[in-house]
Formats: C-alpha cells, sequence, structure tokens
C-alpha cells in the first residue's frame, strides 16, 4: 500500500513537472511585447489619466492658483504634501490674508491615489505624464512645486 502512493506520488510529481515545462514552452514561442523604453521615450503614448509627476502650473507672469488653503495636505493619505503660508497685508483692503510660502511634494511616499487634486478647489495642482523619479538621495525626492517670487493670480471679474 505505501509503495503504490509513493509511485501514485511520483507520477503526479512529474506531471506537474511536464506541465509547468509545457507552459513555459508555451511562453518562450510567443511573440514578444517588451517596450523598448529607452529607444521610444520621444514617441512613448501615456494613457489619459496617467500619474507620473504632481506639478503647479503657473502663467506668464510667474503666478498659480494656490490659495494655500491645505485641502489637498489634508486630503493626501500619508503626508506626502506639506503646504506652508504665511500672513501678508492685502494692500487694497489692509486686511491680512493667507498667502502661499512653500508647496513642498515628497514623490518618494506619493501612493499617486489622486486625491490632493480631486480635494483642490481651484486646479492648482495637477498631474503631467513625467515618470522618470531616479534619484541617488531620498532627500532630491521632495520638490517644491511652486517657483520663487511666484504669487497668487489675481482673478478679473470677467473669469
Amino acid at each position: 500500500m505505501k509503495l503504490l502512493r509513493y509511485i501514485k506520488k511520483i507520477i503526479l510529481g512529474i506531471y506537474h513537472l511536464l506541465q509547468g515545462m509545457y507552459i513555459s514552452m508555451l511562453n518562450m514561442l510567443r511573440p514578444k511585447i517588451t517596450e523598448k523604453y529607452p529607444e521610444n521615450r520621444k514617441t512613448k503614448v501615456h494613457f489619459e489619466r496617467f500619474r507620473g509627476q504632481l506639478t503647479m502650473p503657473h502663467n506668464a507672469q510667474n503666478q498659480h492658483k494656490c490659495t494655500a488653503c491645505g485641502l489637498c495636505m489634508l486630503g493626501c493619505p500619508n503626508g506626502t504634501i506639506r503646504v506652508i503660508s504665511k500672513k501678508v497685508t492685502d494692500e487694497v483692503t489692509g486686511k491680512e490674508k493667507k498667502a502661499l510660502d512653500k508647496y513642498l511634494y515628497d514623490i518618494g511616499s506619493c501612493t499617486f491615489c489622486n486625491l490632493c487634486t480631486a480635494a483642490c478647489a481651484q486646479d492648482a495642482i495637477v498631474w503631467t505624464p513625467f515618470f522618470e523619479h531616479t534619484v541617488y538621495t531620498r532627500s532630491k525626492l521632495v520638490k517644491q512645486l511652486n517657483l520663487e517670487g511666484s504669487t497668487l493670480e489675481v482673478k478679473t471679474k470677467t473669469e
């Protein structure tokens, strides 16, 4: 009886081995679909909703749409975004208001979940298809999205 079970296990093991070899041979004979990544960098087409890197667009006058409300920072599940604001005095009304000082984004801890852009009421941050983030140190993965000297975009009454 033990001998019969032993022979059955050997035959079953050989069957599973041949089954795995059959699948490997099928994959070896199929046409290759590997993309030639570094060579096709300029012609690479991304999906419409592809998320590569978070950016803050600025216009020609170095103005952005971020009001430093912090909703994107609150919407981020793992603290990837830090909005540092400062108080400035409005020249027209003389009242103090909040203005963006630094908008820091840590690519290394980002999960690319899109909750920050969904929470932003001003559409101040958008995703770009740039996905090459290779650096030698983690500290270089922290980016400041607002440009130096940038200010809040002034909305006209026609908008």
